[in-house]
């Protein structure tokens, strides 16, 4: 009697391990890939403003009679600035135009006569390259620079002043740092080279006589940029 209950027993234990391998159990979902997050691009339009001082070197020759001297014009400039980077890598090459009001002027006093030179506005149109280390962007910058002069002498006979607009050429370097994907600072120290300015001084040293200025500028500036979003992702090799 027991022995024909057991075997029933011992036969579904035998099928158990068949049966529960046909059970069909709930898988677990697919992981799914966590996106992958661009790291800061300097790629972009952008726009903003600066504010520095200038000082520079101004030699002043007077012909025929062929004396000259050195004098010091300085003054505070400031001014706004529009540029486009685009980040490859590690580097950045970029265009950037600037246009400022300045207070740079300087008068000399050799005795007889008064020399000034006032520099009312100035601009540029520069290339950029430089190196990204994530937020920070160390470059190098130069171009053309662009200059309206007013010169002024008063002295022997009349008032004379003369205005007339320069074109030169312009070095330097800074360093910016971006805050946040669109807000950056810089500091930046620029040298300019105005070439020589002549007027021609008829009613000052008589006629046939003229001043010649060779105008150079040293300038350091802080600032500011706003960058666009919506003009142009990094390239994929600087993204991750």
């Amino acid at each position: 009697m027991i022995r024909r209950f057991l075997l029933p027993l011992a036969g579904l234990a035998a099928a158990a391990p068949a049966f529960a391998a046909d059970v069909p159990y709930p898988q677990a979902p697919p992981p799914v890939a966590a996106p992958l997050v661009p790291l800061f691009t300097w790629t972009g339009l952008y726009l903003g403003g600066q504010i520095g001082y200038g000082w520079g070197t101004d030699t002043l020759t007077v012909y025929p009679w062929g004396f000259g001297t050195n004098y010091v014009p300085n003054g505070v400039v400031g001014g706004a600035h529009i540029g486009y980077n685009l980040q490859i890598n590690q580097f950045v090459a970029g265009i950037e135009g600037d246009v400022e009001g300045t207070g740079i002027n300087s008068s000399y006093n050799p005795g007889g006569v008064i020399y000034q030179t006032q520099i009312p506005v100035q601009g540029s149109i520069r290339g950029r390259l430089g190196v990204a280390f994530d937020q920070a962007l160390i470059y190098a910058t130069g171009g053309g620079e662009f200059a309206g002069f007013t010169t002024t002498y008063t002295g022997f006979g009349p008032y004379e002043q003369n205005s007339t607009t320069r074109a030169g050429w312009t070095i330097g370097g800074g360093i910016e740092y971006a805050l946040t994907n669109n807000w950056s600072l810089r500091a930046e120290y620029r040298y300019t080279d105005f070439g020589h300015v002549t007027d021609s001084t008829p009613f000052l040293f008589g006629i046939g006589s003229s001043v010649t200025h060779h105008e150079t500028e040293n300038a350091v500036r802080a600032g500011f940029s706003y960058k666009f979003d919506g003009f142009g992702l990094a390239p994929a090799a600087a993204r991750y």
